[in-house]
């Protein structure tokens, strides 16, 4: 039972961080520019000012475009349930492994593009078909980078990865770390809408892909939206901090394991968020024709951490 409590605890600890991630990458990168910014915790306003207006639903749209939001947002949270965030003790005590969290986040995917299409919105049409051009490369490029560790570790369970990179850290510097880690930094960028793929910040249509999905998209509807990508950007900086660079992480459920456990995922995810925020401000938006060109890069770096798997034994 205190499993089940921990697992709950840490699910809830993301969803709740969730929106100010978000709000601390907008503020970071307002800062580099030389802007003031609004604070991090301006996404929780945003929330609650979305949940608390009408939605207004188009008189063609079918149930998918009111199921769309909740499948999104379920799915975000239970990839949060069974990735490793503050625990990861030995043994099967995550209830699920690399292919389901894979599985899950590609259903909330397939589910928004086809919301995406479901209102015959001409923008949002665009932006399903390009989400799934990008889909394509990405969510096996997110597969064979775990699969980099999970040979390794011999199992695909997370809890497994984790205690195996922990018992040999020399690992953590070897090529076929570095070569994954870059491959899913890479996808993550992609698979959440951030630069140089996508621009989260940018309202023309023309250059959308996310966002042109959820045009249609308001009130409590859209905040469940926004909500579950924030908890997908957070759970990708999650597999990416925990299963390359697991110092810290509590492997056991005792009350100081768990806290040593929260500040060192708070502090990953500061990190890496500084990190997403500085390369924001120094790069541009990709042209649509070259995006495929960058994740075929992503997915050749997990290729090669794959291999180089089998020459480094």
């Amino acid at each position: 039972m205190t499993r089940y409590v921990a697992v709950l605890l840490q699910t809830l600890v993301a969803v709740a961080l969730a929106p100010g991630l978000v709000g601390f990458i907008r503020w970071l990168k307002a800062r580099l520019q030389g802007r003031r910014g609004a604070a991090p915790w301006q996404p929780y306003f945003e929330l609650r000012k979305l949940f608390g207006k009408e939605a207004v639903v188009s008189h063609t749209a079918s149930w998918i475009f009111t199921a769309t939001p909740f499948v999104l947002f379920g799915t975000s949270v239970l990839v949060a349930s069974v990735v490793p965030l503050i625990v990861a003790p030995a043994g099967r005590f995550l209830i699920g492994d690399l292919f389901a969290t894979v599985y899950l986040l590609l259903l909330g995917t397939f589910f928004l593009a086809l919301a995406g299409l479901d209102t015959g919105s001409p923008f949002g049409g665009m932006g399903a078909s390009r989400e799934m051009t990008v889909v394509a490369l990405t969510e096996p490029t997110v597969a064979l980078s775990i699969v980099a560790l999970a040979l390794n570790a011999g199992s695909t369970s997370f809890s497994e990865i984790v205690s195996r990179t922990l018992v040999q850290p020399s690992a953590a510097l070897g090529p076929g770390h570095l070569l994954a880690f870059a491959a899913l930094f890479i996808v993550t960028l992609a698979e959440t809408g951030r630069l140089p793929v996508d621009n989260p910040s940018t309202h023309l249509e023309l250059t959308m892909i996310h966002e042109a999905m959820i045009l249609e998209y308001s009130g409590p509807y859209l905040g469940l939206i926004e909500w579950g990508a924030a908890l997908k950007l957070l759970v990708f900086l999650a597999l990416a901090a925990n299963l390359f660079m697991p110092w810290g992480i509590a492997l056991s459920l005792s009350p100081a394991a768990v806290a040593i456990g929260l500040l060192s995922f708070v502090a990953k995810l500061g990190a890496l968020s500084v990190a997403i925020a500085v390369l924001e401000t120094r790069v541009a938006k990709l042209r649509l024709f070259r995006v495929p060109e960058l994740l075929s890069v992503s997915f050749v770096l997990a290729l090669l951490a794959v291999m180089s798997t089998f020459l480094v034994r």
